[in-house]
């Protein structure tokens, strides 16, 4: 009597693909980052940004240039990628430290769809905290002359979505990635990007400030970066940092199953 082994059916041929966002990650990443102490500082630094406004506009009536120097100088060189830094580490780097990623690595989710899930959480955190407290503030300082408020947000936006994909790979390869992204914040954006020419290429700043330019009256902002040169290389550095995240989340994956 022969016997025959089953065979599983076929996949249909319209089956969907694995989806690239996950809502129960995103609820467990949106409390992660909204429900520690670091919320403070989320809150904090764009409640200065529009303190700062304010009184700037009080004491020294409206004004372009000084408009520019604030949003420019203050909010899109040291805010936004500061709150990048939090929002984007903080999207998966505790999770790594106290080794409750293995949970999340054990439920049936594919890597890509994590690091995805996460990366719009942390770009919509940054987004939130970063270009409207911008766009607040740019139409204190000078009501939008210039388009300034809005090309300026819209930069501080771009802006976000990079950073938030730099410092989340940050956050899978590193446990000092706080450090890191605070030194690339500080020193590189802050300082380097904006006083030494050759470095104000390689800033994400300044791919963003390109694409605000377009919005803003001619000469309210200025860019070192080509228009096209920024669009490929804030798509390079966003694709190719969650690309990599990915990877590095499938090796943690194998050294906790190990």
């Amino acid at each position: 009597m022969s016997t025959t082994t089953p065979t599983a059916p076929p996949a249909p041929a319209g089956a969907p693909r694995a989806a690239l966002f996950h809502p129960t990650v995103a609820r467990l990443t949106y409390r992660a980052l909204l429900g520690r102490r670091r919320a403070l500082i989320l809150f904090a630094l764009p409640a200065l940004l529009v303190v700062v406004a304010v009184a700037v506009r009080l004491l020294a009536g409206a004004d372009d240039s000084t408009a520019s120097g604030i949003l420019g100088g203050f909010a899109l060189g040291t805010m936004v990628p500061l709150i990048g830094v939090i929002a984007g580490t903080g999207a998966i780097g505790p999770e790594i430290d106290d080794g409750s990623v293995v949970y999340l690595l054990s439920k049936p989710v594919a890597r890509p769809t994590i690091i995805v899930t996460k990366l719009f959480v942390a770009t919509g955190v940054t987004v939130v905290f970063s270009a409207v407290p911008v766009l607040v503030a740019g139409f204190v300082l000078n009501g939008n002359s210039q388009q300034i408020a809005v090309a300026y947000a819209l930069a501080a936006a771009i802006a976000s979505v990079a950073y938030s994909a730099l410092f989340l790979l940050l956050g899978t390869i590193t446990r000092h990635a706080v450090v890191f992204g605070l030194v690339y914040a500080l020193v590189w954006e802050a300082l380097f990007g904006t006083l030494v020419p050759g470095a104000r290429t390689l800033s994400v700043q300044q791919w963003a400030l390109a694409v605000g330019q377009k919005v803003g009256a001619e000469g309210a902002l200025t860019s070192d970066v080509q228009l096209p040169a920024a669009i490929c290389l804030l798509a390079v550095v966003t694709i190719g940092a969650t690309w990599y995240a990915g990877r590095r989340l499938k090796s943690l994956t194998l050294a906790g199953e190990e």
